[in-house]
């Protein structure tokens, strides 16, 4: 077995026996399987993704640590699909709008923050001498992060 298919089968033993979540420290399951950090950061980034059904919470530094969720099979499905064709690399303003108002219509967000989502990827929260294509780009990469915490949030 190659070592990034026993790093993997470690990490989803260990979802299975916590449910849902599991925390980790990087340095401390890189030291574990006797490799470098990187390696564990591509099983990461290449085998818990979206969609592959699993959120990845990651902070750096000494006492950093990363969090692996797991999310719903339906809600996986519905956050790949919107995050993949609906949202890809740009999206309007009009467009997230009515991408949010879904959301809060299937009671994935709650209207408050329905209300939030559409007040940070708004026209007016964008309002920079930016051209309208980087504003776009921006405001997908805001509404795929509040999708991911929602995805999270709904587990």
């Amino acid at each position: 077995m190659r070592l990034s298919d026993s790093i993997e089968q470690f990490i989803k033993t260990m979802l299975a026996q916590e449910e849902q979540e599991v925390e980790l420290k990087r340095n401390e399951l890189a030291e574990y399987f006797g490799c470098a950090p990187s390696q564990i950061n591509y099983v990461l980034a290449t085998r818990f993704t979206p969609d592959h059904g699993y959120i990845i919470e990651s902070r750096r530094g000494g006492g950093g640590y990363i969090r692996i969720f797991r999310m719903q099979q339906d809600t996986g499905k519905q956050l790949v699909y919107l995050l993949n064709e609906r949202i890809g690399d740009s999206i309007s303003a009009l467009s997230a709008n009515h991408l949010i108002q879904q959301l809060q219509e299937r009671e994935i967000v709650t209207p408050n923050e329905a209300a939030i989502m559409t007040a940070a990827v708004s026209a007016q929260s964008l309002s920079l001498p930016l051209p309208e294509a980087l504003k776009d780009a921006l405001r997908a990469k805001i509404l795929k992060s509040m999708l991911l915490e929602a995805a999270r949030k709904v587990r």
